[in-house]
C-alpha cells in the first residue's frame, strides 16, 4: 500500500510517502513561506528522491481540518488535483487526529491545541487503547473549557500544537493533573502521521472520491461572520 500524506492545516507544510508500513520520505517546513509556494515543490522533490510512480499510489491522505482556512484550501486543492490526475481516492484525516497520532501508544491523554483566534482553540481529547480513540470530539471552544474537562477526567495529559506557545502560561496555571508539553519534533503537524493514519483508514474503506472531498472548518471564517461590508458613498 502506498499513501501520499499532505498537511497544510497550520503553520507547518508537510508531505510524506507511506509504503507498506514504512515512511520512505517526509519533507516538512515551518519557515516564512506560504503553502502555495511549498507543497508541490516539496512533493516533487520527494517523488524524485524515491523514484515514486504516482500511478502506484493507492490514495492521497489529507489533513482535512480544522485549521487555517487558507492552508486547508491549498492542501485540499493540491490533494484533489493529484487524486483527479491519477484517479485515486482521498482519505480525509481530521487534523486533530493527525496531531494526536504523533503520540501513538502513549498511556496519557493527548490534547492537540490549535490557535483559532478570537479567544478559542481548535481542540479535542484522544487516547490509545491500543488504537486511536476519541475522548472529547474536536471543536472550537475556549481553552479553559477543555482544561476543565481534562481536570474532571483526572488523567495525565500531553499538550501539543501551535496553541501551546500561545497559551502555555494559562495551561501551567489551570491544569491540575500531571501534564507534558510535546518536544519540538512532535509538537506540530506531520504528514508522516497523516499518511500512516490515512493508511489505516484506507484499509477500513474510509475514503471519498476526489470530487466529494471538502475541508472541515468547524466554524465560519471571519469574512463569513462579518458578512458583506457596507460603505457610505
Amino acid at each position: 500500500m502506498k499513501i501520499i500524506g499532505i498537511d497544510s492545516s497550520g503553520l507547518v507544510a508537510s508531505v510524506a510517502i507511506y509504503s507498506d508500513g514504512v515512511i520512505i520520505a517526509e519533507y516538512t517546513t515551518n519557515f516564512k513561506k506560504t503553502h502555495s509556494q511549498t507543497l508541490l515543490p516539496m512533493l516533487d522533490e520527494i517523488k524524485k528522491m524515491t523514484d515514486l510512480d504516482l500511478e502506484s499510489v493507492d490514495a492521497i491522505a489529507i489533513a482535512s481540518g480544522p485549521g487555517s482556512y487558507t492552508g486547508l484550501r491549498i492542501g485540499s486543492a493540491t490533494a484533489k488535483g493529484i487524486a483527479l490526475v491519477i484517479d485515486k481516492p482521498i482519505v480525509e484525516v481530521p487534523t486533530l487526529e493527525g496531531l494526536a497520532y504523533n503520540f501513538w501508544g502513549t498511556g496519557d491523554l493527548v490534547c492537540p491545541l490549535m490557535d483559532a483566534r478570537r479567544g478559542q482553540v481548535y481542540t479535542g481529547l484522544y487516547e490509545f487503547n491500543p488504537e486511536l480513540g476519541t475522548v472529547v470530539d474536536g471543536s472550537a471552544i475556549p481553552l479553559t473549557d477543555m482544561v476543565e474537562k481534562i481536570n474532571e477526567i483526572g488523567r495525565p495529559v500531553i499538550y501539543l500544537g501551535d496553541g501551546v506557545p500561545v497559551y502555555k502560561e494559562v495551561l501551567k496555571e489551570k491544569t491540575k493533573v500531571p501534564y507534558l508539553f510535546a518536544p519540538a519534533h512532535r509538537a506540530y503537524q506531520s504528514a508522516a502521521s497523516v499518511a500512516t493514519l490515512g493508511a489505516l483508514y484506507y484499509s477500513q474503506n474510509k475514503y471519498v472520491n476526489a470530487d466529494d472531498h471538502a475541508p472541515t472548518y468547524l466554524r465560519k471564517s471571519q469574512a463569513e461572520n462579518e458578512g458583506p461590508k457596507q460603505f457610505e458613498v
